[in-house]
């Protein structure tokens, strides 16, 4: 069994990658992969623990593009020490930290009084700060009832736009990806949300700027989905991928690892 979409502590999951190393042994898991957003931190402490454990072990990473808030680049097998890709995850660190000031600000217009102390401490010590890190602290402070509310009251509503940071576009992560030998998937794409026709316009567009596999297997799809999606990577020669999208019980309580169906 295998899982190639998984998060740690690097970005916003909630076990470090050891832990999650251990987790996936008990699961069943003999291959598996770190993909932590924007960034390639995690990966060398992963694939030690994935050695001592027997399992093998996949590069990988999450690159938040722009277009769409759900545009989200898989990226594997790649060499983590290429000095483009390793400089990039460092910037992209760096803009996280200083939307992370931005969000404090927004909550605090929306009546939300929290303190970048208390997100630091959410995400223990993460070189990446996330949106689900925020949720659990309006979640610890009482300002809402679940991580699904969070989202839908504060993190991913219409006007947090305007204090996003900057991201790369499609054919930029692309490129980034393969620069460094590795292979580009287009992350959850039931996610975007498209009507069909344009849905498959937009894959053919990605597949036309490099794009090699999609993940059609997703713990949020349906079967039918499954096959809609596997489908689609049949007729534009796409590598399938499948993953849990696994952050831990805490963060996203409805996904388990390993497991990628409805």
């Amino acid at each position: 069994m295998l899982d190639l979409h998984v998060h740690t502590t690097f970005s916003d999951g909630q076990y470090t990658p050891e832990e999650i190393v251990n987790l996936a042994v008990q699961a069943g898991i003999d291959t598996l992969s770190i993909t932590d957003h924007d960034s390639i931190a995690g990966l060398p402490s992963g694939k030690a623990a994935a050695d001592k454990a027997g399992i093998t072990f996949i590069n990988g990473i999450e690159i938040s593009c722009q277009g769409n808030r759900e545009l989200h680049l898989l990226g594997y097998n790649f060499d983590f020490n290429e000095p483009v890709l390793a400089a990039t995850c460092m910037k992209f660190a760096r803009l996280r930290e200083e939307r992370a000031h931005r969000i404090i600000d927004f909550l605090l217009e929306k009546g939300v009084k929290i303190s970048i102390d208390d997100v630091g401490e959410a995400a223990h010590g993460s070189a990446i700060i996330g949106r689900p890190h925020f949720a659990q602290v309006l979640l610890k402070h009482g300002y809402v009832a679940t991580i699904r509310e969070a989202f839908d009251k504060y993190l991913a509503v219409a006007d947090f736009d305007k204090i996003e940071r900057p991201k790369p576009t499609a054919e930029e992560g692309i490129s980034l990806i393969k620069n460094a030998g590795g292979i580009p998937v287009l992350a959850h794409p039931s996610l975007l949300k498209l009507k069909p026709e344009a849905e498959e316009e937009f894959i053919k567009q990605l597949v036309g700027l490099g794009l090699m596999g999609m993940e059609c297997i997703y713990s949020l799809h349906s079967h039918e989905q499954v096959e809609h999606y596997c489908s689609l990577a049949e007729k534009y020669n796409l590598i399938v991928t499948g993953g849990s999208d696994f952050h831990g019980e805490k963060i996203k309580p409805e996904i388990k690892l390993g497991v990628f169906f409805k």
